[in-house]
């Protein structure tokens, strides 16, 4: 990962607050030439900065309101093809490893607790997992956020 200075984080700040900026709105905003915004823009892609540019749907629209989290316990000596099982479970919307006593978190989203109960049950049939504990997800209190850290990285550089 780069040094991030202070353009960078500016940037950075602007595309929190509005995603859909263009580049031209951007550089009007922070007072940058537009070349000056694409080239940051490329070297802060190309170093891994964003996370992805997909945009986040619900799934509740796609007619999957029912969100889960499963906790997976495996034998870590089958750790990668277990992962690559989970991954063609189209139910699994995200995985993350672990330390302690739980070794993958995956969210799951589900038509109704009948889909879900199916989908754990795929789960566990992956060869080497051990063990699953499956928590309802209620709602979303704290969406995922970076704007925080930023300000924190700010009194950094």
């Amino acid at each position: 990962m780069p040094a991030l200075d202070r353009t960078d984080l500016d940037l950075l700040d602007a595309l929190t607050a509005d995603p859909r900026a263009t580049v031209v709105a951007l550089a009007e905003k922070l007072g940058l030439s537009r070349n000056t915004v694409q080239a940051r823009m490329a070297r802060l892609e190309q170093s891994g900065v964003f996370l992805s540019f997909e945009r986040s749907l619900s799934p509740a629209v796609l007619g999957f309101p029912l969100q889960a989290f499963v906790s997976i316990s495996v034998r870590q000596t089958e750790l990668p093809r277990i992962i690559s099982e989970l991954a063609r479970i189209p139910e699994v919307v995200q995985a993350h490893g672990l330390s302690g006593s739980v070794d993958l978190l995956t969210r799951v989203a589900c038509r109704d607790a009948r889909h879900l109960f199916d989908t754990d049950a795929r789960i566990l049939s992956i060869d080497g997992v051990e063990r699953t504990e499956t928590s309802l997800a209620m709602g979303e209190v704290i969406p995922f956020r970076v704007g925080g850290l930023m300000g924190l990285a700010r009194r950094e550089v």
